[in-house]
């Protein structure tokens, strides 16, 4: 079968992937389609570490094709969309409602593929980058057939980081003020989330200008084009003279971690979804935090995608989730290297390849 495979150097496509059955608990899916995150990227160019060799790919939807013993919410014929967390749901995070943070299953990659005789390990127990893959049956979410799969797919990573960043980390309430570095994929669905929420006052901060009309469509308020600023905390502090009581740095670069810090208000928390080197250390004043600011962590939106994936797509039906506008051009995935190409000249929103 056809899939995209890293082994160090350079991610290739290859058609001679192999995948193991599902067992007791797991499902084999038929992916259809599956968005091209940066987390992909970064583990080709060494910032995500992650042993190799790996079948890339977490953002996917598809069609069931076989379920192991035990599984009994989805079937076959059923289209899901795949969450990355393969959570145990036993240990004291899960029973706390913290899949994001279970013991048991965080930095534990399986080996479900084979390719050359050799066994390939699971890229966030996902591999979307596969035109089959198995997963935990937790992480299969079964959603209406008619939503277009291209844009399910993106709902596994983008939506729930993005839009749960916002409603379940930093609980965005009605009237409040945020603002977002960086409008990529993640950060358009801050913004939606943002939106979502009903804050009175969203402000998107990019150095491409091109990408204002999207962050105004996906809910800001205002755009703050940083590459024609001297001094970008400033022209934000213009719209908002009291700082925020929401940022979310988007991108992973520490010079910005500091701006979202020193964007706050009173009472105001950072959100950190971007993700720098391992290594990475930021700095900030430790006298500005003496107002009640705070710094947030954020793994994967904070969600629950058995409940926020079912919620998100019904926010679709009703038409307040966007999601068809995120999908900027499909791939074939043997284009897989036109797709990261795209993707580093900042032409797509999301650039999602289909099986």
């Amino acid at each position: 079968m056809r899939g995209v495979i890293f082994e160090g150097g350079r991610p290739r496509f290859v058609d001679d992937l192999e995948v193991r059955e599902p067992g007791p608990g797991e499902v084999l899916v038929g992916i259809r389609a599956a968005g091209l995150c940066h987390s992909d990227v970064s583990v080709v160019d060494g910032t995500i570490p992650f042993p190799v060799p790996v079948v890339l790919g977490h953002e996917g939807a598809g069609v069931v094709e076989e379920v192991g013993d035990g599984v009994t919410h989805v079937a076959a014929g059923d289209h899901v969309a795949l969450s990355t967390l393969a959570n145990c749901g036993a240990c004291a995070e899960c029973d706390r409602g913290r899949p994001t943070m279970c013991r048991a299953s965080i930095g534990m990659p399986g080996k479900p593929f084979r390719h050359g005789g050799r066994e390939v390990y699971s890229f966030a127990a996902n591999s979307a980058f596969a035109e089959r893959t198995v997963v935990k049956a937790v992480q299969a979410v079964r959603i209406p057939g008619g939503i277009p799969l291209t844009s399910a797919a993106l709902i596994g990573c983008g939506v729930l980081t993005g839009v749960g960043a916002v409603l379940n980390r930093a609980r965005v309430e009605h009237g409040d003020t945020v603002v977002v570095i960086g409008t990529g994929g993640i950060g358009l669905n801050v913004l939606q989330g943002a939106r979502l929420a009903g804050a009175s006052v969203i402000v998107a901060v990019d150095v491409n200008p091109s990408k204002g009309a999207m962050a105004r469509r996906f809910g800001a308020t205002h755009f703050v084009d940083a590459s024609a600023v001297p001094d970008t905390v400033g022209a934000v502090r213009g719209i908002l003279p009291s700082g925020a009581d929401h940022t979310f740095e988007c991108v992973g670069r520490t010079e910005l971690i500091r701006q979202a810090v020193d964007l706050l208000g009173r009472h105001g928390q950072a959100v950190l979804l971007g993700v720098p080197a391992a290594t990475a250390e930021a700095s900030f004043l430790v006298s500005s935090m003496y107002l009640d600011k705070s710094i947030l962590g954020c793994r994967y939106g904070s969600s629950r995608p058995q409940r926020d994936i079912a919620r998100y797509a019904k926010l679709y039906e009703e038409g307040h989730l966007l999601l068809d506008e995120l999908v900027t051009r499909t791939y074939a995935v043997e284009d897989f290297a036109g797709a990261v190409a795209d993707m580093r000249r900042g032409r797509v929103a999301r650039g999602v390849l289909t099986f």
